[in-house]
């Protein structure tokens, strides 16, 4: 009996004991084919209500994250299979916290908010698309009838949700609920995961959960993990790669999400020490590569170390290993230069030359793809200049030590208000060694990419694709899915002020994070912007990046959390201390110099 199977095994035992004697619900038989191994409950009529909660139990969530009122009659038998229900303070927040449990669990979560929320709730899934996350949102709408006929409170769902899917469906009738929600699961963990959405008849999805009908809960267990697939790239596309790789004179690896998602970190390592190569890895993968590594280089394009970026600057090949080739690891596409050679391994065939000129490329997951060309790596990857690639190592090293030494005065400055430059080093001290950091957008994501180190191999990153004020959110969607592991929130006060009343959700339902805020009292990303608009420091400037002066601490403790402040640098590690110990959600509120810039991307 393989893993997989025996899992399913597993899910039948605990399903059988979790349920009473007189439910309707009769598992029959474990079923095996070519795929996967399902676990089937026989035909039988039951509400689609009973029939959604069993599916999610099924594939193993363990939270739905919603807004009221949705799926409410599902409400009862999810508290039953022990699922819990996390009610959000609003729609963006939910999706934000059904992305981070994804990205950190590796597999489906799940969102929901009734009709009127449900283009706010679209409009949450945009960081979930942006991260490949498999999300899937719940939605209510007016039935048919109803539509077009300027009802209540009632919008078109198809335009918001398409931009922010993979997949959306309408679901009409209790008997398409079991076609629609697999195929919604199928679509969310395959190729490049996303989110998918069904929108359910019924403002709360009622029409298709109240009502009963003849289904059967099939669990495809395939889908349950990511990725549910592991192709491998021909033979003869793993030779052409190796054959270019060892011809180059300066190649560099930029690993990304897609190293993560396949859980490929050792593969990386390995295939990069055997072929001599440095590595620079997009924010997504910021864990998979040591940064104390002798071939680490850190991470490169717009939020990014000017080594990275100079190092991809002077090769003259660059392997993009399961890495989008977007503006953000690429500078706008101004790096790698413009006529480098380009290798490419991608579980998504679309994405294989989508930004520049291939010459060799992979369809592949990440982690079969990178074993298959370690099978194959003898000879054929060997460096044809052992001596030149060794001194193009030194080189890349190099570069990264001039750049360490260029703002180790910063990293160390006793200067107060506390240089947020200080703080990541106080973050990258004493961050917990199994710690889960998560981290905004803006300068949050920048000061990530340039200054914060993840030391232990236990640790772990996820960061804001796309939205100002998603981390905090997101970091109690983590915590959901990693119970025992330390979550830790990296954000300015600007992203806080987004959804700060979330803090009561993590009240409510114990989901203790530490939240890490840079409190500078402004949004100074936006500072160079007005002042070259009004030629100077001015009062009309200011007024359009100065926030008020907040104690985030103090509004912690009054929601029932832990709150405490950070003026000197040296009280950073006991203020930590105290927040993991607190035994409630905790907020760190760290006053930082207006001054302390995140520093822009080398070209």
């Amino acid at each position: 009996m393989n893993a997989r199977q025996f899992d399913f095994v597993r899910y039948l035992s605990r399903f059988s004991q979790s349920t009473s004697a007189s439910t309707d619900v009769q598992f029959g038989e474990i079923l095996t084919n070519t795929f996967d191994q399902r676990v089937i409950d026989h035909m039988t009529e039951m509400t689609g209500g009973k029939f959604l909660a069993d599916t999610m139990h099924g594939y193993g969530v363990t939270h739905f994250f919603f807004m009221p009122v949705i799926v409410d009659d599902s409400m009862v038998r999810m508290e039953e299979l022990g699922i819990t229900r996390v009610m959000a303070h609003s729609e963006k927040p939910a999706a934000y916290m059904a992305d981070g449990y994804a990205r950190v669990k590796n597999s489906v979560a799940f969102c929901g908010a009734q009709s009127v929320g449900a283009t706010n709730l679209a409009a949450g899934l945009q960081d979930a698309y942006l991260a490949s996350s498999p999300v899937i949102a719940l939605t209510g709408r007016l039935a048919q009838e109803q539509q077009d006929r300027h009802a209540y409170q009632e919008v078109d769902h198809g335009s918001p949700f398409q931009a922010n899917t993979k997949y959306s469906a309408r679901v009409d009738r209790t008997d398409q609920l079991p076609m629609y929600l697999r195929q919604a699961i199928r679509e969310a963990t395959t190729g490049t995961p996303g989110p998918a959405h069904l929108d359910l008849a019924g403002i709360a999805g009622g029409d298709i959960t109240k009502k009963s009908a003849d289904m059967e809960v099939v669990i495809e267990g395939q889908f349950s993990d990511l990725p549910p697939f592991r192709p491998e790239p021909d033979a003869g596309s793993v030779n052409a790669a190796l054959s270019a790789l060892a011809s180059a004179a300066r190649p560099v690896i930029i690993a990304g999400g897609g190293v993560k998602t396949s859980g490929a970190g050792k593969q990386l390592i390995e295939l990069a020490e055997r072929l001599n190569i440095p590595v620079a890895t997009s924010l997504n993968a910021k864990e998979m590569f040591p940064p104390d590594h002798p071939l680490a280089v850190g991470v490169p394009g717009s939020y990014s170390r000017a080594c990275a970026n100079k190092t991809v600057a002077e090769a003259d090949m660059v392997f993009f290993i399961g890495s989008h080739t977007g503006g953000q690891v690429t500078n706008d596409w101004k790096l790698p230069r413009k006529g480098t050679r380009i290798v490419q391994m991608d579980i998504d065939a679309s994405e294989l030359g989508r930004s520049f000129p291939i010459e060799v490329g992979m369809m592949s997951d990440i982690q079969a793809g990178l074993q298959k060309m370690l099978n194959a790596s003898g000879e054929v990857g060997k460096a044809a200049d052992e001596k030149g690639r060794a001194a193009w190592v030194s080189h890349t090293q190099q570069l990264v030590s001039e750049w360490k030494a260029g703002v180790d005065d910063l990293w160390n400055s006793d200067d107060m208000p506390m240089r947020t430059e200080r703080l990541t080093k106080e973050l990258t001290d004493h961050l917990p060694s199994d710690s889960i950091l998560v981290a905004d957008t803006g300068h949050s994501g920048i000061w990530t990419g340039t200054m914060i180190d993840l030391k232990s191999p236990d640790q772990s990153f996820i960061r804001c694709a796309g939205s100002l004020g998603w981390a905090f959110p997101a970091a109690i969607g983590a915590k959901a899915a990693a119970p025992d592991r330390p979550v830790v929130t990296f954000a300015g006060d600007g992203a806080m002020w987004y959804h700060y009343m979330e803090l009561d959700t993590a009240v409510r339902y114990g989901l203790n994070t530490v939240t890490v805020v840079n409190n500078n009292s402004s949004l100074n990303q936006e500072r160079g912007l007005n002042v070259k608009n009004y030629g100077g420091d001015l009062p009309g400037s200011n007024e359009l990046w100065h926030l008020t002066d907040t104690d985030f601490a103090a509004m912690a403790e009054q929601m029932g959390g832990f709150g405490i402040t950070v003026k000197n640098p040296g009280d950073f590690e006991g203020a930590m201390d105290q927040a993991l110990n607190s035994g409630k959600p905790a907020v760190i509120d760290v006053k930082t110099n207006i001054e302390s810039i995140a520093p822009p991307a080398w070209n």
